[in-house]
């Protein structure tokens, strides 16, 4: 079991790691898609079951830095107590990050996962964009300290992924 978790640790960070390099890469054109992992070999990752929970865990773990923020931001505005969750935010918030652990068919059992997103592969990667672009908006309101744009962007970013998990998350 510790082993696992020390290969899962290691695993999270080399992901985050390979994630940083391929977004500055990718961010010449935006616009481009990132192409569907059609395989284990097209990811990071050892496996398939691996893919899966981790993608599940960074959904969470994304879920709770947004509720840390929006106590920091909306209920206490405090914009530079919150810089180092916004940063780890703007970092996570991708679909760079996000869409390697989307491997095609991984939406059988442990996984929330619609089997609807490998059948709209682009608009669902469109999905994990929007958000990239939303939160980039609530980090330029909380970078400004303007608490009242912040507190739309935060309504912005939960729209974004409300929208997404109806379409492609069973609850």
């Amino acid at each position: 079991m510790k082993r696992s978790a020390q290969r899962y640790m290691l695993t999270s960070g080399l992901m985050t790691t390979l994630v940083m390099c391929s977004a500055s890469a990718l961010s010449a054109d935006a616009n481009i898609p990132q192409a569907m992992p059609l395989s284990i070999d097209d990811t990071p990752f050892s496996s398939e079951r691996e893919a899966v929970t981790w993608r599940r865990d960074e959904l969470k773990d994304l879920e709770r830095l947004l509720r840390q923020l929006r106590f920091d931001l909306v209920n206490n505005q405090d914009a530079r107590g919150a810089a180092p969750r916004l940063s780890e935010l703007q970092a996570r918030a991708t679909p760079d990050h996000f869409l390697p652990a989307f491997i095609e068919g991984t939406h059988g059992r442990g996984s929330d996962a619609r089997p609807n997103i490998w059948e709209e592969w682009d608009e669902f990667a469109a999905g994990f964009q929007d958000l990239e672009d939303k939160v980039g908006i609530l980090v330029d309101a909380a970078e400004q300290e303007d608490y009242r744009a912040a507190t739309r962007a935060f309504s912005d970013v939960g729209l974004s992924c409300r929208s997404c998990h109806r379409a492609y998350r069973y609850d």
